[in-house]
């Protein structure tokens, strides 16, 4: 089986992010690709908070989510769009990632859970939840390329979601990015491997890339890695389309091999020894 991942540099204009995803549709279709993997905030990445307020709109009026059903419905192609942010109801922001089916169906939709408040020894800071508000619940769909998970870019510190997941039937765990520069290079490598060993399952992870129009950096690299934590396609820095062939049966192959997912115990009250 054939997947298609886009690394891409997201700017400022929802509707040039939209004509570059919807060319990476056409483009994944044509190779024969299942299904397509778009990175983290593939609508819009814009860190000032008032220019991007005028962008970012309710689900049901976003042009980019419109644009990209569409052009899923015309190459008879599955995609998960990374996350894009929208308005809620409530007025405050979402992380939202969705799966789209080859009619441009929604299948299934994910919030983000965990939001990036952090302040990076450099001096760069993040408040997320200063606009946005986390998600509420978990989420696997079933897609051509098998039963996804659905995660977005810090999700990835936090293992007992992936192992949430893995109990709920998971086979591939998907991690859309635009994680930063300097953690990325430290961390984005070890904690994607480690989360496909935890669980014996692929990872796929479609990055934010280069420098932004609002100034930000992202570190790239976008990733699929086997159940036995073999990394099969690395992007590096440049944005374009990638393409790996998978072969799911690895799943079953290593899960027999290591059987974590049967040995997995409820975990007992911590003692505390001074």
């Amino acid at each position: 089986m054939k997947l298609a991942l886009l690394q891409m540099t997201a700017g400022i204009d929802p509707d040039a992010n939209a004509a570059v995803l919807v060319h990476a549709i056409g483009q994944a279709a044509a190779a024969g690709a299942a299904m397509l993997f778009t990175p983290e905030m593939s609508g819009l990445v814009d860190r000032d908070r008032d220019r991007a307020a005028a962008s970012i709109v309710a689900e049901a009026d976003d042009r980019v989510l419109r644009s990209v059903c569409d052009a899923a419905a015309r190459a008879g192609l599955w995609v998960h769009l990374g996350s894009l942010a929208v308005r809620r109801d409530d007025g405050r922001l979402a992380n939202r990632g969705y799966v789209i089916d080859s009619a441009g169906g929604i299948r299934a939709t994910y919030d983000k859970l965990h939001l990036f408040d952090v302040t990076l020894p450099g001096g760069e800071s993040w408040r997320e939840s200063a606009s946005y508000a986390p998600g509420e619940r978990a989420c696997v769909v079933a897609t051509p390329a098998g039963a996804l998970g659905l995660s977005i870019c810090y999700d990835l510190r936090f293992a007992d979601l992936f192992r949430a997941m893995s109990d709920a039937g998971a086979t591939m765990l998907s991690v859309p990015a635009a994680f930063t520069f300097p953690t990325g290079q430290a961390h984005w490598h070890v904690l994607l491997r480690a989360r496909a060993i935890e669980a014996g399952a692929f990872v796929v992870a479609a990055a934010q890339t280069g420098i932004h129009a609002d100034g930000r950096t992202t570190y790239g690299h976008s990733l699929v890695i086997d159940p036995w934590g073999r990394v099969l396609l690395d992007m590096g820095e440049a944005a374009g389309i990638g393409y790996v062939d998978i072969d799911p049966a690895q799943v079953d192959a290593v899960r027999a091999r290591i059987p974590v997912l049967d040995h997995r115990r409820a975990i007992p009250p911590v003692d505390r020894v001074a």
